[in-house]
């Protein structure tokens, strides 16, 4: 199936190839500047490391996270243990995987003999139903069987949008009018899949309603809605964050983990910004896996988070 869709395996650049790609412009950024702090014969000392941390924030690391590795790196620097910059990037990556590691053991769980039911959730604007549409792509390359529910009904360009990303992915939406009751639409779509034995139901929601109290009541509504027709639905809740928020996302990140039981993350546009540190901010600061990574408008530009092949990314 993955060659009917994108041609022969050997033609098609590997995710490795793709993540490095997609992070041109952080790795870049990254580079240059360690290149300037550490110029050659320069001696890897704590004020060269304090002239690193400028650099390691501009890449949206975070402040809590850029002063948790720069202590390590300390003390290596002080007994001496780095001797040039590819030392130094070396430990870099280490404490980089260290993070993003700890941060990504959840494993995704297994659903068997039911319908596995995902909530994606996140403010308008970040890509939520773009991601939606990827992620339909993913699991149809992967032969299995996709409903979409559109119960982001406050915005009726959200029950459009997810319309044009069924026809492209040929996926069928379940919607309902503008204005209509989110919970009545999941239920719907539920059922359906049930009844069809269909692999996996995504569902869409709101973005905002007129608080953020509405909003959260909203998504616990329909995590309610879902639990009395498939039992321990929804299986997963992904959080979509817009890469180029960087650290401005991080907050409306925590509202969403503490309220709406977020289980993982998609960051999206991760090819579109110079900052794509906050992907160790976001494991640090929130202890929640990424899941996936949006690397471009393409169907098939969602790619599942890998910690090891993204830090390599950023200096290879």
């Amino acid at each position: 199936m993955i060659q009917t869709l994108f041609g022969s395996l050997e033609e098609q650049p590997s995710f490795l190839e793709r993540m490095k790609e997609a992070v041109t412009r952080t790795r870049e950024n990254l580079a240059e500047r360690i290149e300037d702090v550490v110029s050659i014969g320069k001696e890897i000392d704590r004020p060269t490391l304090n002239d690193l941390e400028a650099t390691l924030i501009s890449a949206d690391l975070g402040t809590t996270t850029t002063h948790e590795v720069l202590e390590k790196l300390r003390d290596k620097a002080d007994r001496k243990q780095i001797g040039n910059v590819d030392e130094l990037k070396r430990l870099l990556k280490e404490e980089l995987l260290a993070i993003l590691t700890a941060a990504n053991t959840q494993p995704v769980l297994k659903v068997e003999g039911t319908p596995e039911v995902i909530l994606v959730v996140g403010v308008n604007g970040t890509g939520k139903t773009t991601t939606i549409g990827k992620l339909a792509q993913v699991f149809r390359s992967n032969g299995k069987t996709v409903l979409l529910c559109a119960a982001d009904t406050f915005r009726a360009a959200a029950i459009d949008q997810l319309e044009i990303w069924g026809e492209r992915t040929g996926t069928e939406v379940i919607k309902t009018k503008p204005g209509g009751d989110p919970s009545a639409v999941l239920y719907d779509a539920l059922q359906s899949a049930n009844s069809r034995h269909t692999d996996y139901v995504i569902v869409d929601t709101a973005g905002r309603l007129h608080t953020k109290t509405n909003l959260m009541a909203e998504l616990e509504k329909m995590r309610r809605t879902a639990q009395r027709i498939i039992p321990g639905a929804p299986h997963e809740t992904l959080l979509v964050m817009d890469a180029t928020t960087g650290q401005n996302g991080l907050q409306q990140a925590r509202l969403f983990t503490q309220s709406a039981g977020v289980t993982g993350i998609v960051l999206s546009k991760l090819d579109g910004t110079a900052k794509g540190g906050v992907v160790v901010a976001i494991s640090r600061e929130l202890g929640v896996p990424v899941r996936y990574v949006g690397v471009g408008e393409k169907p098939g530009d969602l790619l599942p988070f890998d910690p090891k092949e993204f830090v390599e990314s950023l200096f290879a």
